[in-house]
């Protein structure tokens, strides 16, 4: 065939301007995508071949190489693959690819953005060449043809190319880049193999460049230079850890992998290995790390799992493959049904990815239950169906890391509470907490269940500042004085957290610091009659106490639940507590505004003086500000407090 010169069909014009325009946000993409052509087009040498050896020729090691020529200004990626008939080219060059463009044309709507996400569907990601070339030649042959029977493809993408036939005894295809001026920096060794690495480097298939070595110059004065020796060296693994059997990677391999693609010294806490199949294919290597990085509460801060399409690199932090909560889990997953150029907006609204993020998901609670199994002895991990193929870090091994994950990781968790309905059971399950029978945080909602007292209905929690003023908190004397376990909670997220917890297992969760205090068949009748009585002797006080405080509590009354304190506040049922509003406010947002009640012990010393002394109204407003002290809040006036007190002890 001589030169010809054809139009490109009439829907690449416009894509070519999407694609330099709106597709690419970073153009050392153009590498990523052509290697990425490159090794699909061996792909399909190596199956074709299947049926046919003699496509392989003289060459059955299939590979990429990749050179360039700094005197030309040229770039090029050249692969042994299936190559490329004339006819070919010019439907797979000079077209968008097969019977997609009816539909590809249909699907665009002018904005930009938005026919970006389209385009990686259509198989056009050679077009990426454009952003850094303002010239492409294509030289290819298919294999099984004639050398004679080569063809080359020209164009500047505009509105025309140019083919013809020529001589070629390589089979494959070469991609020529003439490169722009300011796409210089990819005629250098040093820049090619860094772009290949973050993005190629887990094609199955070497990726060759000729070394290159420091010669100085034979001119004295003049400037030494790299020159190519004429070897040939592989700049990426060539194998992509998570496609190889679980029998060939060490748990050392696995560990340096994290590392690697986590920045992170120290080695995972776990990992799991699992190969997914189904209506949607994927494979995840997820781990979990040992400590939470510095910035774990930066809201800016992208997180998530490096997203991968059939061993090509996507894009790092897909934050959309994992809920926010889980945001510590590093790891991979390579799908095999996202298009290559699946955009963040993509991500957010394809059903492939839905599947994939909730398959994740209970991947990842499923690698937490085995480590609190391990940890804590609980029930054994629940399965997750549809998963092959699974390795996990050495059984042994995890004994004692629940401890570690959480002591890290466990505030983060409980966001999960808010944020995913659909496994808030489980996720219930891997909260711990201390308690006033321990301090440490190991004590999980089961554990607390099996120790419940006969008779005792409910889970009883009060959250505070620290672990100091959860302790010695006012409202736990009488749970004390009866030995009723309570659960302290102390990170701040715990308040909010709760709010989408009602029970665990059928018993209900019940703050000790909201509404009065019922411990039902735990209270004797002994102990109820004699609050009843006190109360209805203390009313006279109780009127005089809510005249003087009526600035400051809602309600003054009298309560049971206090033993050694004369005074605490609570709010109630369905009210805010004090320790969150405070948060709320101390954060720059808007609190509701409420007033606390305030629950008074009649047997108390302070509390009794109160009948008939001179000094009523600022007994009052003490014990309504040591109230407030006693749970970490300050007084509204703290010098006016001071001075009462003194006035007092005076």
């Amino acid at each position: 065939m001589s030169k010809q010169t054809l139009s490109f069909q009439a829907e690449v014009a416009q894509l070519l301007h999407l694609v330099t325009h709106s597709l690419y946000s970073n153009p050392e993409i153009f590498v990523r995508e052509l290697v990425s052509n490159a090794s699909d087009a061996c792909d399909k040498l190596r199956f074709e071949a299947l049926n046919n050896a003699a496509l392989f020729e003289n060459a059955p090691n299939l590979e990429v190489r990749v050179t360039f020529d700094k005197d030309a200004k040229t770039l090029t990626i050249t692969d042994n693959g299936i190559g490329m008939s004339a006819q070919e080219a010019i439907d797979h060059l000079g077209t968008i690819a097969k019977s997609g463009t009816k539909d590809f044309m249909g699907k665009l709507s002018g904005d930009q953005k938005q026919d970006a996400q389209l385009i990686g569907q259509f198989g056009v990601g050679f077009y990426s060449g454009f952003i850094v070339a303002d010239k492409i030649t294509v030289e290819s042959r298919r294999a099984g043809l004639q050398a004679s029977e080569g063809v080359r493809w020209v164009s500047g993408g505009s509105g025309d190319f140019e083919v013809e036939t020529i001589d070629r005894s390589a089979r494959g295809t070469s991609v020529i880049l003439h490169l722009r001026g300011d796409a210089e920096e990819y005629l250098n060794a040093w820049k090619l193999k860094q772009v290949i690495g973050k993005y190629s480097d887990h094609i199955s298939l070497p990726i060759l460049m000729e070394k290159e070595e420091w010669k100085e110059s034979e001119k004295e004065g003049e400037p030494g230079a790299m020159v190519k020796t004429g070897e040939w060296e592989t700049v990426n693994k060539a194998s992509a850890l998570w496609t190889r059997p679980k029998k060939e990677v060490t748990d050392e391999q696995y560990a340096d992998f994290y590392k690697a693609i986590s920045h992170d010294f120290e080695a995972p806490l776990t990992w799991a290995h699992n190969r997914v199949e189904g209506n949607t294919e994927y494979t995840q290597l997820l781990y979990i790390p040992a400590k939470a990085p510095f910035d774990l509460w930066n809201r800016d801060k992208k997180a998530g799992v490096k997203l991968y399409v059939k061993r090509v690199f996507i894009m790092d932090d897909a934050e959309a493959l994992l809920p926010s909560y889980l945001r510590f889990v590093k790891g991979v997953i390579d799908s095999a049904d996202l298009p290559l150029n699946v955009s963040r907006e993509l991500l957010q609204e394809s059903r492939d990815v839905r599947a994939i993020r909730e398959g994740s998901t209970k991947r990842v609670l499923s690698m937490l239950e085995d480590l609190a199994k391990h940890d804590r002895h609980d029930a054994p991990a629940e399965g997750t169906d549809g998963v092959t193929d699974v390795v996990d870090a050495d059984d042994k091994a995890k004994e004692g890391k629940y401890s570690k994950f959480y002591a890290e990781f466990g505030a983060v968790l409980k966001e999960g509470l808010g944020e995913d309905f659909g496994n808030r059971e489980r996720l219930a399950k891997l909260l711990r907490f201390a308690s006033t029978t321990s301090d440490t945080v190991s004590v999980g909602f089961a554990d607390y269940k099996a120790r419940m007292k006969e008779g005792q209905d409910a889970i009883y929690y009060i959250t505070a500042d620290n672990l100091a003023a959860a302790k010695n908190s006012p409202q736990l004397e009488v749970f004390k004085k009866k030995g009723i376990e309570v659960l302290l909670m102390t990170d701040r997220v715990d308040e909010w957290a709760l709010n989408y917890l009602q029970d665990f297992d059928g018993t209900p969760l019940q703050s000790v610091a909201k509404g009065a205090v019922d411990l039902g068949k735990l209270q004797d009748e002994a102990e109820k009659k004699a609050a009843e009585e006190a109360a209805e002797a203390f009313k006279p006080v109780l009127a005089k106490l809510k005249e003087a405080l009526k600035d400051k509590a809602e309600d003054v009354r009298v309560t049971s639940r206090l033993v050694d304190s004369p005074a605490c506040l609570v709010v109630q049922d369905d009210g805010m507590s004090t320790q969150l509003a405070r948060m709320l406010k101390q954060a720059g947002q808007k609190a509701p505004e409420s007033k606390p009640v305030l629950e008074v012990n009649p047997e108390h010393a302070l509390v009794k003086k109160l009948d008939g002394s001179v000094h009523f109204h600022d007994l009052a407003h003490i014990l309504f500000d040591q109230a407030l002290l006693a749970e970490g809040g300050l007084p509204d006036d703290p010098a006016a407090y001071v001075k009462r007190v003194n006035a007092l002890l005076a």
